[in-house]
């Protein structure tokens, strides 16, 4: 069958070239760059070093034990620079607190995207706010997150401590406090060892994070995660409200929606009550006529009824009659 292909598929078939004959080689390619065959290790015995001579092995660092040299000496160097930073720490002549410190807010956990008239209008409802100085990154311009508001009075800086903590603020509740670096002897800030870092307790799954209340009873007799539970009541509430908040919106719509179809519906009434009427006269007088005739056919048919029964009740009297007249004749007879 192979003769009818075409000439191009034919070529496939075609066999190849044979294998050229190479004659064999006089020595492998590494019998001729060695002198020396391959051999073991006996040779080279007598080079190495007596035992007894060398010197005792060295142990190397592991991984774990580099790391935590690392980080040893990086708390040396910190304890260092903070023990330097705490000799020159004096906020009562830090040129940036101003103000009376029995009168400022400190608000921290703030969005970097909310602005001072932000802050304002949501600590104004306390009180009559002097000033407020958001607290920037010197190096890169930023917003670092946390506030300081001073009030006119010292009454209203109260009422915003014991009632502003936990206030959602454009998407994030923040941690409201007392400024403590001025009023609070011995205060130091938490980037020189102090804050209230002490009173997170147990691991990730468990911390406590807490307003920073000077109340220190109520962190021990409190069982752990309290205040979890509490945020997750907060945040229950609040979509409890949402939900409210939705379902009355929908309630309000549906009887919008209601008033509008009545509204349309007397409309429609009131357009097509005139027509109604001229064409519910003539319907009145077709009924009334339907009504007269179904009358007076119950009213034959009654009568026929009547007559039925009147007609019964003469045939079962002359039945009656009859019967008396033969038992007479049958006693008469027998008699």
């Amino acid at each position: 069958m192979t003769q009818f292909l075409p000439p191009n598929l034919l070529a496939l078939f075609a066999p190849r070239d044979p294998i050229p004959f190479l004659p064999q080689l006089e020595k492998l390619p590494h019998e001729k760059h060695h002198n020396q065959p391959y051999c073991g290790i006996a040779p080279f015995i007598r080079q190495f070093e007596d035992p007894r001579d060398a010197p005792p092995p060295t142990r190397a660092e592991t991984r774990e034990e580099r790391l935590e040299r690392k980080r040893r000496e990086k708390m040396e160097r910190r304890q260092v620079v903070v023990e330097a930073e705490l000799k020159l720490w004096d906020p009562h002549n830090d040129p940036n607190a101003q103000g009376d410190a029995f009168k400022t807010l400190f608000v921290a956990r703030i969005n970097y995207d909310t602005t001072e008239s932000k802050l304002r209008r949501e600590f104004e409802v306390y009180g009559p706010i002097k000033r407020i100085y958001i607290v920037y990154n010197k190096k890169t311009g930023k917003p670092r997150g946390y506030a300081f508001i001073e009030y006119e009075h010292e009454r209203d800086m109260h009422s915003a401590y014991k009632h502003a903590d936990g206030k959602k603020i454009d998407g994030r509740r923040v941690l409201v406090d007392v400024e403590r670096g001025r009023t609070v002897k011995g205060w130091h800030p938490r980037r020189l060892g102090g804050g209230l870092g002490g009173t997170r307790r147990g691991g990730a799954d468990v911390n406590i994070k807490h307003s920073g209340r000077d109340d220190t009873s109520r962190y021990d007799d409190r069982p752990i995660g309290s205040d979890r539970d509490r945020d997750r009541e907060r945040r229950d509430r609040s979509r409890e409200r949402d939900r409210d908040r939705d379902r009355g919106e929908r309630r309000r719509s549906r009887s919008r929606e209601r008033r509008r179809r009545t509204r349309s519906r007397e409309r429609e009434r009131a357009l097509v009550a005139p027509v109604e009427e001229a064409g519910g006269a003539s319907r009145r007088r077709e009924r009334e006529r339907e009504r007269g005739a179904a009358g007076d056919s119950r009213e034959r048919s009654r009568d026929r009824e009547r007559d039925r029964k009147r007609r019964s009740r003469s045939r079962d009297r002359k039945r009656e009659r009859e019967g008396r007249v033969w038992m007479e004749e049958r006693k008469a007879w027998a008699g």
